[in-house]
């Protein structure tokens, strides 16, 4: 005993004592933890949203910002960071009212940050490892889908003229994001292959930059369609001697820097002169896909349009305007592969890679 007592003794002495490593079973080694160990989570949280800054694009950034600065420090920002367990932050979060979706982005939020906590050492473990709160909630309204019906379209796109019409009509018959929209340059068109190249955007957050965007499936070629085609060249006269962006701001000739000044300046008045019922400008992309799976067109190619990787989530969110098995369904595979009611066997289907399989549909409809 004596012996344990002169080594801590002697570590005092020379500034290497831990309290934590020679007592680790100790409710009081937080307490004297080395000040490393003990930071509050408010200063390690804004110490690494700042080092995420330039590893993230400015909306992404923008979120994981807000989240901090307005839920997480505020909420968990005096607690040290090594007193942090998963029934407080599971606490917090039932006292929370907003919907699943908002405690999934602050959950993921903070997950990140305590990964790197643990890199970093400290903190033993994440306590967000593995594990997401979820409350039960009533059902989604379709993820929010309300389409306009074409009698809507038209009202809407008569209520307005020049570059504004032409913004509308492009944005019903494309099914691009209004961050999409506003980053189109003129260069983005290939006029030979009635294509549109979409390969950045822009976002409020980005304050008038546009960005290149992350996943090789939202960089994509979209199909000009007729009444796109035609918004497209009505808009030449508007801005395409300047060779830059394709829609500007009529009142401002600038190009538009996001979805608020549209919505502000344009589209709620726009709105309500043609009396349709008031939906976000996002419908409009609502719109192409309703529009697109109502008239038969694949959903991988309208997931491909859109810039989706698969066409899963154009299944879950659009499938009541995909059309159902008709009657006849079924009919024919019999006659391809029936002989007088029994199975054929002089040409067995052979089994094709779904790679093929995606190829061969692609260039089906393209």
């Amino acid at each position: 005993m004596s012996d344990v007592k002169a080594a801590i003794e002697h570590a005092i002495s020379i500034g290497t004592f831990d309290y934590a490593v020679t007592f680790p079973s100790s409710a009081r080694a937080a307490k004297f933890a080395p000040e490393a160990s003990r930071e509050k989570v408010a200063g390690f949280l804004t110490r690494w949203l700042a080092a995420k800054k330039k590893h993230l694009s400015s909306s992404t950034f923008d979120g994981y910002r807000k989240l901090v600065e307005h839920r997480l420090v505020p909420a968990l920002g005096a607690h040290m960071m090594v007193d942090l367990k998963r029934k407080m932050i599971r606490d917090w979060l039932d006292t929370l009212e907003t919907s699943n979706k908002t405690l999934s982005n602050i959950q993921s939020c903070l997950r990140s940050a305590l990964s790197e906590a643990v890199d970093e050492e400290l903190i033993e473990n994440n306590p967000m490892g593995g594990w997401t709160y979820k409350r039960k909630s009533a059902p989604t309204d379709e993820d929010d889908v309300d389409p306009f019906s074409p009698a809507e379209q038209q009202a809407l796109i008569a209520a307005l003229s020049g570059q504004a019409a032409n913004l509308v009509q492009f944005a019903f018959w494309t099914g691009l994001r209004t961050s999409e929209l506003v980053a189109l340059d003129w260069g983005d068109v290939d006029w030979l292959r009635g294509e549109v190249m979409i390969t950045k955007a822009m976002t409020q957050a980005a304050k008038g930059v546009a960005e290149i965007l992350k996943t090789a499936s939202g960089r994509r070629a979209v199909k000009l369609l007729g009444p796109a085609l035609t918004a497209l060249k009505a808009q030449k006269e508007h801005t395409y001697l300047a060779g830059r962006e394709v829609f500007q701001n009529p009142r401002t000739f600038a190009r538009w820097a996001g979805d608020g000044p549209i919505r502000k300046t344009m589209w709620a008045h726009a709105v309500k002169k043609s009396g349709v019922r008031y939906r976000r400008p996002y419908q409009t992309r609502h719109t192409y896909a309703s529009m697109m799976l109502s008239a038969g067109e694949h959903p991988m190619w309208v997931a491909q349009q859109m810039g989706h990787s698969d066409w899963t989530m154009i299944a879950r969110v659009y499938g009541r305007w995909m059309p159902s098995a008709d009657i006849g369904a079924g009919k024919r595979a019999e006659e391809m592969w029936l002989i007088n009611g029994e199975a054929s066997s002089k040409s067995d289907p052979k089994p094709v890679s779904d790679e093929v399989v995606f190829g061969e549909t692609m260039q089906t409809l393209r």
